[in-house]
């Protein structure tokens, strides 16, 4: 599972989410383009499942009183699973839905106020969708581009050979093309993998647009505060504020697993993405120590989001620093992609 929280993009260079959350929408609504109705999925929230767009963005940029021009309107949130989490609920949009109507639960209950926060309070529409595409920083894609810049440049010269601008044999230059298009390491569908290409297999996932303001127009809700729990002044009253980030993607995945049945491996928590991130020399030392049943599942997982883990002794005092961060580095790729959710 991979969720992340995104604000409202405001300023200089991101005018095109500045005042409504129309273009967002429209983005949102790309999959349906060229589907029939019947097949379309539509916009949904709390207790409805079709909710036109026009109604979503009316609802979204009307219930904004009181807010600062340069304070987000709106979060984004994102909910990707596993393809493993997604094969274990059948990749059905209905079980997501029900997910997603779940964790919103959860995400209430992460704020810190004065009064309980619950689901009713939160103004929400979520989307289902199905394809993601390949992104410039993944693996695959940065490791395809050695090969992809040079046959442009292969592809530049054969049409310079056809306006006659230079004098190469045409059929040498095309003999090279296919070669490197046949060992650049990766592939989809036989087509070298570049940056907006899409992803193979099932890439479900979930678009959350949240208001910043409760459904009364009244309290600011934001997601985005830095601090977990804390109290200030305001209009000479202490008031409590703050939002439980870390709670909240605990609770989303725990949530998916008492509802499912999942028994997630070690490499999915989210308390494993923690450790790694803060101490990966511990992580290392606690995959290697795992049962051999649940360890190689979890190096299935990671081979699966394309790293390979080395042959390392486990006892941690022998673990070699070099050969851990460069490990690191490739799993943050994979992290960031959404090839391993841990």
């Amino acid at each position: 599972m991979y969720i992340t929280i995104t604000a409202q993009k405001i300023g200089r260079g991101f005018e095109t989410y500045n005042s409504s959350v129309r273009d967002y929408v429209a983005y949102l609504e790309k999959e349906n383009q060229d589907l029939e109705s019947d097949w379309q999925e539509t916009f949904f929230d709390q207790n409805e499942n079709a909710i036109a767009p026009e109604r979503v963005i009316s609802e979204i940029d009307g219930n904004t009183a009181k807010l600062k021009k340069r304070e987000s309107k709106f979060y984004s949130i994102v909910v990707s699973p596993s393809q493993q989490e997604l094969k274990h609920i059948g990749n059905d949009p209905e079980v997501l839905r029900r997910y997603t109507r779940e964790i919103m639960k959860d995400y209430a209950a992460s704020f810190y106020r004065d009064r309980k926060v619950t689901v009713d309070d939160i103004k929400y529409y979520a989307k289902i969708e199905h394809e993601r595409t390949f992104r410039g920083f993944e693996k695959k894609v940065l490791e395809n581009t050695p090969y992809r810049k040079q046959i442009a440049k292969l592809q530049n010269d054969l049409a310079k050979v056809e306006r006659g601008e230079l004098q190469i044999n045409p059929r040498a230059i095309q003999k090279e093309i296919e070669r490197l298009t046949k060992e650049a390491p990766y592939k989809v569908n036989g087509k070298m993998v570049v940056e907006g290409m899409k992803k193979e297999g099932t890439q479900s996932h979930i678009h959350i647009i949240v208001s910043r303001k409760d459904v009364t127009n009244t309290y600011s809700l934001s997601p985005g505060t830095k601090f977990k729990e804390s109290e200030t002044i305001l209009n000479g009253k202490k008031v409590k504020q703050g939002f439980h980030r870390d709670g909240f993607y605990q609770s989303a995945e725990k949530t998916f697993d008492r509802m499912f049945s999942y028994e997630r491996n070690y490499v999915e928590r989210y308390n494993t993405k923690k450790l790694y991130r803060q101490n990966p020399k511990k992580f290392m030392a606690l995959l290697m120590g795992l049962p051999s049943n649940e360890k190689q599942s979890a190096l299935k997982l990671l081979h699966k989001g394309g790293i390979h883990i080395p042959n390392i002794p486990t006892n941690k005092v022998q673990l070699a620093y070099k050969v851990i961060m460069k490990l690191k580095q490739g799993v943050e790729r994979a992290i960031r992609s959404g090839a391993i959710e841990i």
